[in-house]
């Protein structure tokens, strides 16, 4: 005996499986036993379908099975290499399984036949009956609902109580390129077997996609179908370049749509403005922007040392906290103290147009230098937020014996939060290194290190949060009697200042 089975994991692509049976010296009488375990077993498994012994099992014809392949709701072929958008040669017939229905009761059988009815961009689930007006057709999954058999208990039962056949028609349902979503036009189009960008980063109208070699032919085509089939999107660009000047911005080419790049996002519920071509903003560190803020609490003060346009400073500012916000580049200068005025922070934060190593060894010196001389009673926990991750440590040295006169409490030494890139294997470890040997001191057990994001395969971002040393802060290391502090206790203040952000990377990163 031969049994052919179809397989088809998870609803996708197919192929036959055959069973082949030998001589079989058990009882005769056991046979059906096995045979009805055997079929409630196939049944039962996902994506199984029994080819054959007809009279005993429900079936579809073979030739059906291969029209119920992927390519169902895939575009035609010869879209293959296409590098200018032609949205006509997308057009396509399908065949399609269909319950006939009485239009009064449709509202109520879609509740329950969410499962089995199609969902697809741009296509009616139901539609008029051409043969009857009375009538409406309901569109059915193809992947799902094959024969009457197809449909669940609960399903039929709904069917019955209605007075619904679940005898299944077919319908001829014409495509076009607005029912096909983009990962399935961009994976028609690009070559077979290549990766395909269907994600990007939206900041307010703009797409910003990173393209890699083999897509770039199709640059301009992939702009297109993403500005197509996401709505509010009307500029696609792709980086041509990788952010390394001093002002964090990088060049771009628009793909498709306009050339505009004054652009509005709302980020943790707060509104900045900016032309994206000339400023750094990036939606991913949204998160982010969030952990490092809740850190902060009122009377708190806050030094950003690269602030672009505004996403650390303004939420803080918002806490009733001092702000202290720099950054070199024009444009962001421009753009922050735009913002601050938007989101009605500008009386909280004072704004910069300074070199990074500038500005902490000007401006930030100066106000450690009253902050840390005020008295215990009315010292504020001081914060330094050093988001420039290429090479934010190299500026941890304008640190080094920044101060004069003598240390103050071990509690009041300011909390730096700098961000850094690592490819190493041990991305933690590599970062309190580099960060150490920048301070001329061990950052190992005094430090914690919280992984932001992974920019690239083998690429991660992270960010190195430590309170900088007396040792390292001030010139004259003298310490008043008053201010010593017992290495148990000095140990312990350290604990708690870091008791609220500690985050530990897993070990596998």
């Amino acid at each position: 005996m031969v049994l052919w089975i179809l397989w088809r994991p998870f609803g996708f692509s197919g192929r036959f499986l055959k069973l082949e049976s030998h001589s079989i010296t058990e009882s005769k009488s056991l046979i059906p036993v096995a045979w009805t375990s055997l079929t409630q077993m196939l049944l039962e498994a996902p994506g199984i379908f029994l080819l054959g012994q007809r009279k005993r099992f429900s079936t579809m014809p073979e030739i059906e099975t291969h029209e119920r392949e992927t390519e169902l709701f895939s575009p035609p072929s010869d879209v293959r290499g296409m590098t200018k958008l032609d949205r006509t040669a997308f057009k396509k017939t399908v065949n399609i399984p269909v319950l006939k229905v009485r239009k009064e009761i449709v509202s109520k059988l879609m509740r329950s036949l969410k499962r089995a009815a199609l969902q697809r961009p741009g296509i009616r689930r139901v539609i008029e009956d051409p043969e009857d007006k009375e009538s409406r057709l309901i569109m059915l999954d193809p992947y799902k609902i094959f024969t009457h058999d197809s449909f669940e208990k609960a399903e039929l039962s709904v069917l019955e109580q209605l007075n619904v056949s679940p005898q299944i028609s077919k319908y001829n349902l014409e495509l076009t390129y607005e029912n096909f979503k983009s990962e399935e036009i961009l994976r028609a189009v690009l070559p077979e077997g290549q990766d395909v960008t269907s994600g990007f980063s939206r900041i307010g109208h703009i797409a910003h996609l990173n393209l890699r070699d083999h897509q770039l032919p199709f640059k301009h085509l992939i702009g297109q179908v993403m500005i197509d089939k996401n709505p509010g999107i009307t500029s696609a660009v792709n980086k041509i370049n990788n952010i390394d000047n001093m002002y964090r911005n990088f060049q771009m080419e628009v793909l498709s749509g306009e050339q505009n790049m004054m652009t509005k996002v709302r980020e943790n519920n707060y509104t900045y403005e900016f032309d994206f071509s000339k400023v750094y903003w990036n939606p991913r560190l949204s998160t982010e922007h969030s952990r490092i803020t809740e850190l902060l609490k009122p009377g708190d003060v806050l030094f950003d040392v690269f602030a672009g346009v505004g996403p650390f400073a303004i939420p803080v500012a918002k806490k009733n906290c001092t702000v202290f916000a720099n950054d070199l580049n024009p444009e962001s200068h421009k753009w922050l103290l735009y913002n601050c005025k938007l989101n009605k922070v500008d009386q909280k934060v004072k704004v910069f147009n300074l070199d990074g190593k500038d500005f902490l060894q000007g401006p930030v010196k100066e106000e450690l230098m009253q902050l840390l001389g005020l008295s215990k009673e009315r010292k504020p926990s001081v914060h330094v937020v050093m988001n420039l991750p290429a090479k934010a440590i190299e500026f941890l040295s304008a640190f080094k014996w920044l101060l004069d006169g003598q240390p103050c409490s071990s509690e009041f030494l300011p909390i730096v939060h700098c961000y850094s890139f690592s490819k190493d294997a041990n991305p933690a470890e590599d970062v309190r290194q580099r960060a150490g040997a920048v301070l001329g001191i061990s950052l190992e057990a005094c430090s914690s290190v919280h992984l932001v994001r992974n920019v690239a395969p083998n690429k991660e971002m992270l960010c190195i949060t430590f309170q900088i040393p007396a040792s390292v802060l001030y010139k004259n290391q003298t310490r008043n009697p008053e201010n010593h502090e017992d290495p148990p206790l000095k140990r312990q203040r350290t604990a708690e200042a870091f008791s609220d952000e500690k985050t530990q990377i897993a070990s596998n990163t």
